[in-house]
């Protein structure tokens, strides 16, 4: 009786940190203040010559710290900064702003007023206008008009970035989903950063986005690009004139990093109400658990698709509420239970309704991918199927006809599609396609079809 009570307080303590995004992300805020000092920016004039100039591929260890470099550098040194922050959904862009945003309340007390702004909800100009009208009269503690213009918003904002500059009070506006604020006329862009241009003004700009930047500027960088579009590149040319060009993206968990963060959430303090002897165990067992091999697998199937904080969180929580109250421990079942109920499988149902020949054709252009061959199109594809059907001599050898069919009904499940739009009046079969399944996604479906020929998966685990 008395294990299962620690086994309680133990998920408990564990399930109130997952849900924390502040004490998940706590962990990164504990950089010297030295390692923002050691990045040198790029003057604007040299932007247009080095588009990336002032783009920062980071950690969110490192990217905490620069952030809460610049917008410190504005309130102690008195002047305007600009910033954009980049990565996918669930990566932790808002909780590590959230971080720098309180670490700097504490720091400057009464000189930081903070403006919040939603894309989805105030892409509207004269809406947003509004918006931070009402915020601005509740933070100065200033009577709102619901009635004023759009005109009149934009003065008393312009008023109320100088009164503030003449108060050495800093507006900090953070801006989600700036994309959406990029659209249109860009009315309310154009007017902060234009107010931002005053001597007198003392403000940072912060938009948060989750979309990227173009293919061709990610290989220079040689990053893999989870998204093909730049928030920045929407802007207008008299904005951009006025952006800083800052960008800090949010990279993939490193496995330092990603270690550092499991043992932050998992292990359990040695201050806490629990008995010493049992924190120990617990810890001691938790800590074996992480350093085998079959969990540090089980955390590459799920970080494949995409690694983001979020995901990693709903999985620690789907196994901790998994775990038995009877010894009190986490076991590695306990997480292996927790990965198919967390997993995003949106392709297996199509999988599952593929015909024997459509298998065949996933299989073929998975081990294309393995060659790493440079143009995959149907052709390409054929000549594998050829070579599979020579060295095994399989019954399952269709004509070239059929083949087409079942490669055109791929295209219209979405389990396959073509490299881009522009060969429209160019054949179905010399146009360049690409898998839409990760190779996880073809082995658990191959696995779970009924009529799975044996060779695929021989060929699927030679492949791997």
């Amino acid at each position: 009786m008395c294990s299962e009570n620690h086994a309680e307080q133990a998920q408990i303590i564990i399930r109130r940190r997952l849900c924390s995004p502040s004490f998940i992300f706590s962990i990164f805020s504990d950089s010297p203040n030295s390692n923002y000092r050691n990045y040198v920016y790029i003057p604007l004039s040299h932007y247009y010559a080095d588009p990336l100039a002032s783009l920062y591929f980071s950690s969110h260890h490192f990217t905490f710290s620069k952030l809460k470099y610049i917008v410190s550098s504005s309130v102690t040194e008195a002047c305007n900064n600009s910033v954009l922050l980049l990565g996918p959904r669930g990566c932790g862009k808002n909780a590590v702003l959230e971080l720098v945003l309180e670490d700097l309340s504490k720091e400057h007390p009464d000189l930081i007023s903070v403006i919040r702004l939603n894309g989805l909800l105030h892409s509207d100009d004269s809406c947003a206008l509004k918006e931070i009208a009402r915020q601005l009269c509740i933070e100065h503690q200033l009577l709102f008009s619901k009635m004023a213009s759009s005109d009149d918003n934009t003065q008393f904002l312009v008023s109320m970035l100088q009164e503030c500059g003449f108060a050495h009070k800093t507006i900090i506006f953070v801006l989600n989903e700036f994309d959406r604020f990029a659209q249109g006329k860009q009315r309310l862009l154009y007017s902060l950063l234009d107010a931002m241009q005053s001597v007198t003004s003392q403000a940072v700009v912060i938009g948060v986005s989750c979309r990227l930047m173009t293919s061709d500027e990610y290989a220079v960088y040689k990053v893999e690009p989870p998204f093909d579009l730049d928030a920045d590149q929407l802007l207008e040319k008299r904005i951009r004139s006025r952006f800083s060009h800052r960008k800090l993206v949010f990279l993939p968990l490193s496995p330092d990093d990603l270690h550092r963060l499991l043992e932050h959430i998992l292990l359990l303090p040695t201050d806490a109400s629990l008995p010493h002897d049992y924190v120990a165990a617990f810890n001691a067992k938790l800590l074996h658990i992480l350093a085998d091999e079959k969990f540090k697998g089980l955390i590459d199937v799920l970080s494949y698709p995409d690694s983001t904080v979020c995901d990693l969180s709903r999985f620690l929580f789907s196994a901790v509420c998994r775990m038995d109250s009877n010894p009190g421990f986490l076991s590695l079942e306990n997480f292996k239970a927790a990965l198919p109920s967390v997993q995003r499988q949106p392709k297996m149902g199509g999988l599952n309704d593929c015909s024997v020949l459509e298998l065949y054709i996933l299989v073929c252009m998975k081990r294309l991918e393995v060659k790493e061959l440079e143009l995959c199109n149907f052709n390409s594809i054929m000549k594998e199927y050829k070579s599979i059907h020579d060295t095994f001599q399989t019954s399952d050898y269709y004509a070239w006809n059929v083949c087409l069919r079942a490669f055109e009904h791929l295209l219209q499940r979405g389990l396959i599609s073509f490299e881009d739009n522009r060969g429209h009046l160019q054949s179905s079969e010399f146009r360049p396609v690409k898998l839409l399944i990760s190779w996880q996604e073809l082995q658990q479906g191959l696995k779970s079809h009924l009529c799975c020929p044996v060779l695929l998966h021989k060929l699927m685990d030679r492949g791997n």
